[in-house]
């Protein structure tokens, strides 16, 4: 595997980790973006944290995953 791939791998574990941080700790400043502000406004507040969470957690296993597999 080449640098650059784990490199991938590593900041998918990364941006999982700070979305699953963010969603728990319910940072204002996460969910006030405009990025999130679209699955605030649609899902609520309560659901975009679980959506966050959840993406958090499909990051962290796909990066996980691909270190082990790949």
């Amino acid at each position: 595997m080449e640098p650059t791939d784990y490199f991938i791998l590593v900041i998918f574990m990364a941006l999982g980790a700070f979305s699953l941080i963010a969603a728990i700790f319910n940072f204002d400043w996460y969910f006030e973006t405009s990025g999130a502000a679209t699955f605030v406004n649609k899902f609520g507040r309560k659901g975009a944290r679980i959506f966050y969470a959840l993406l958090g957690l499909a990051l962290i296993s796909c990066g996980t995953l691909g270190l082990i597999y790949w």
